[in-house]
C-alpha cells in the first residue's frame, strides 16, 4: 500500500510560512520544533504554529504542489491556511 503524502504549512514567530510535504506531519511538525532533522530554515525561528495541512495523494503529486505553493505570494497562501481557498483548483494533474 502506498503512502499517503500531505502538503503542510508551517508559520514562524515572525509570521512567515514554510511549505514542506511528509507523509506523517505531526512527525515532521515535531522534527520542525527541536530536531536537528528540522529545515534549517526554520530553526531559531520558533514557536512554530502548524498552519495548514492536506493529504494530497502520492509523493509525485505532493511535491509539485509544494513547488507550487512556494511560489505562490504570501497574500494567497494566508487564504489557504484561513480556509478561504482550497487546494482543489490547484492539485497537479495525475
Amino acid at each position: 500500500m502506498a503512502a499517503k503524502w500531505s502538503v503542510y504549512l508551517v508559520r514562524t514567530a515572525a509570521g512567515a510560512l514554510y511549505t514542506g510535504v511528509s507523509t506523517d506531519v505531526e512527525r515532521r511538525f515535531s522534527e520542525h520544533q527541536g530536531s536537528v532533522k528540522g529545515a534549517r530554515s526554520l530553526r531559531g525561528k520558533g514557536p512554530l504554529v502548524l498552519a495548514f495541512q492536506s493529504c494530497v495523494g502520492g509523493r509525485a503529486q505532493a511535491m509539485k504542489l509544494e513547488w507550487r505553493i512556494k511560489r505562490w505570494p504570501k497574500i494567497r497562501k494566508e487564504a489557504l491556511c484561513n480556509g478561504q481557498l482550497t487546494l482543489d483548483d490547484w492539485l497537479p494533474d495525475q
